[in-house]
């Protein structure tokens, strides 16, 4: 991205961070404006994101800039003396090659406790994403945490380890799933669900959606709801960037 094109990046973000996150504070919009500027990341493609007040980088974003720095390669193994496959608990390091003389080193772990339930069983993947994404950050000097990395905002947020319940219907017939809340939205707003899968693996920075932790997924549907009532043409012109793209096993 060159120099000249930077100020308008600046000012999308901006301008859609204003539009899908209700109750942007001047001082986030600031922080945002400083993001921008430093990692030249864009809000509307799902690489900074806005979580409880804070932004996050997402996988695709640090991909995005491992890309644009010429990143030379990442390498990844599973760290066997301290995985147990039995328990489904697994640890991962990554070795980002910023250049031939220079690698960074990042873990990550993931096993039960600290994933959604509804990913259980997704562990490996979850585990290595995070020690990429660990790496990347020291690569280049990223401050902000990435979204795979928080783990359920359950436990940040009280300490807790029990899952979130599911939201309950208005009929009292049960709980609701995160597919049937999904697919309400699709249907409400005349979307195309395989635009919108495609669009929620971005978001959600995960090769597949069922990579994604419940909490990630609950956020994409809180956020296309909202753009979709305030900005439908907006959104449709977002879900049509992804047009001709493979989608991931569901």
């Amino acid at each position: 991205m060159m120099v000249r094109r930077l100020p308008r990046l600046v000012q999308e973000n901006v301008s859609t961070a204003k539009r899908i996150y209700e109750g942007i504070t001047k001082s986030q919009l600031a922080l945002l404006r400083e993001l921008t500027t430093s990692l030249r990341l864009s809000v509307r493609r799902g690489e900074l994101l806005q979580i409880s007040g804070k932004w996050y980088v997402s996988h695709s974003g640090l991909i995005r800039i491992a890309h644009r720095r010429r990143c030379c390669g990442i390498e990844t193994n599973v760290e066997q003396q301290v995985t147990d496959i039995s328990s489904g608990r697994w640890v991962f390091k990554a070795v980002v090659h910023a250049s031939p003389s220079r690698t960074f080193v990042g873990f990550g772990d993931a096993d039960p406790s600290n994933v959604s339930f509804l990913v259980h069983g997704a562990e490996m993947r979850i585990a290595e994403t995070r020690a990429v994404n660990r790496a990347l950050r020291k690569a280049y000097g990223i401050g902000i945490c990435s979204v795979e990395e928080i783990g359920s905002f359950e436990r940040q947020s009280d300490g807790s380890s029990d899952s979130k319940k599911l939201p309950q219907p208005a009929n009292g017939n049960g709980s609701r799933t995160v597919r049937d809340r999904l697919c309400q939205v699709i249907r409400q707003h005349q979307l195309d669900p395989n635009l919108v899968k495609s669009y929620a693996i971005d978001f959600c920075g995960v090769k597949t959606l069922r990579d994604a932790t419940r909490d990630q997924v609950e956020n994409f549907i809180a956020h296309l709801s909202d753009w979709a009532k305030k900005d439908r043409n907006a959104l449709l012109c977002q879900l049509n960037s992804f047009l001709g793209q493979k989608e991931g096993a569901a």
